[in-house]
């Protein structure tokens, strides 16, 4: 098989750039033969712009993101040599049973996944089928986990324009509007999730978590209430071109036209079983190893699982590489009082299903998928535009 070839997000031109069939003069009927592909099927390919992938991470930046935090974990391995030692053969006497119901349970959030974005383009009044929305979704996925700065949430929304008549700035609306439901749902499921598996007390460690967690929700609340009421005048009072504004209308219908009243308590529902999937894995990992002195519960799994998960959205490195496993490790070790070696065995066999298999299994279905080509997918709903 020859090797997948990722395209660029880093090199996808300026979302207010490309034609939109929602702005007069962009539509299909409007636009010249040689215009830049964006019509599914009708893609021109010389538009597309891919590099592979070994180009990719040969850029420096990249490289960069990558060595800088192996050579931490490196300098952590060598400081602690001995006592991680034994290590690969804790991981070599993980339950393979158990190991493989906690890889199934991180799968099933992909289709959730799918179906709660495929409501919120809904609300846009742009229908995709959930098998679409999932294969696009997984394959940003793929993008997130090689390469620095969550460039796979452009990804996502560059691979539905070239395979529909999608309106790009609505669908980066709906993919800012999904990752605020995220934070929403990992803030006050881990809230509760550590209330509950501290009660007899929280450490102080704790204590200030909460309190971050606390301060981003209603920052977030804050944010959204600027977006909704003021956005529009404070960017129309600003000195930006009138084709930027225009970009910012259908941005913000893309996000609170998603957030239709009717859907919201699906929405919360599905996010809710969405981070239950990546806590649940976590503590099917925690079985597997059947460690005598660990015993983190469902509470506490759903705590460590979501730290882990929010430290995935620090820009630094691919998929919080580095990042994400000193947290876990930090609070296992320091928190809930597991030795350095088997929380070491956890963080790492944890990891390798949530991103050594969305590369493996990511990057077969980019060989296969006609998605990064702009095959095509979906079509409108036959029904007037929200309104923004």
């Amino acid at each position: 098989m020859s090797e997948p070839q990722v395209p660029n997000p880093s090199q996808l031109p300026d979302a207010s750039q490309l034609p939109d069939p929602d702005r007069p003069g962009d539509r299909p009927e409007d636009l010249p033969e040689d215009a830049p592909g964006i019509l599914g099927e009708d893609t021109n390919a010389d538009a597309i712009e891919r590099v592979s992938l070994s180009s990719r991470l040969r850029q420096t930046r990249t490289i960069v993101s990558i060595l800088v935090p192996l050579a931490i974990i490196g300098f952590f391995v060598a400081l602690n040599r001995e006592a991680l030692s034994k290590v690969p053969e804790l991981i070599a006497g993980a339950d393979p049973v158990l190991v493989l119901v906690a890889f199934i349970v991180f799968y099933l959030g992909f289709p959730l996944r799918g179906l709660r974005w495929a409501l919120l383009l809904r609300g846009t009044g742009f229908r995709i089928e959930v098998k679409d929305s999932t294969e696009i979704l997984y394959l940003s996925w793929l993008v997130n986990c090689l390469i620095p700065a969550k460039l796979g949430d452009v990804y996502r929304a560059y691979l539905l324009r070239i395979n529909s008549d999608a309106s790009l700035s609505r669908t980066f609306g709906t993919v800012f509007i999904e990752r605020i439901l995220d934070i929403f749902t990992i803030a006050l499921l881990g809230i509760a999730a550590g209330y509950w598996s501290f009660r007899n007390g929280l450490p102080p460690e704790i204590q200030v978590v909460f309190g971050i967690a606390i301060v981003i929700v209603v920052l977030l609340a804050v944010a959204l209430f600027t977006l909704r009421n003021f956005g529009r005048r404070i960017l129309v009072a600003l000195p930006f071109p009138q084709r930027i504004v225009e970009f910012y209308d259908r941005f913000e219908q893309g996000v609170f036209g998603a957030l239709n009243r009717k859907q919201l308590p699906g929405l919360a529902l599905l996010s809710i079983a969405i981070w239950m999937t990546e806590a649940m894995r976590l503590f099917f990992v925690v079985k597997a190893f059947g460690f005598a002195d660990v015993e983190l519960g469902i509470s506490g799994a759903v705590f460590v699982a979501l730290i882990g998960s929010l430290l995935t959205a620090v820009p630094l490195s691919p998929a919080g590489l580095g990042i994400v496993e000193a947290g876990i490790v930090g609070i296992l070790t320091l928190v809930y009082g597991v030795p350095l070696p088997e929380a070491t065995a956890i963080a790492l066999l944890d990891r390798v299903i949530s991103v050594f298999s969305v590369i493996v299994l990511g990057s077969i279905l980019y060989a296969v998928s006609g998605k990064p080509r702009g095959k095509g997918i979906a079509h409108r709903v036959e029904a007037p535009s929200p309104a923004g």
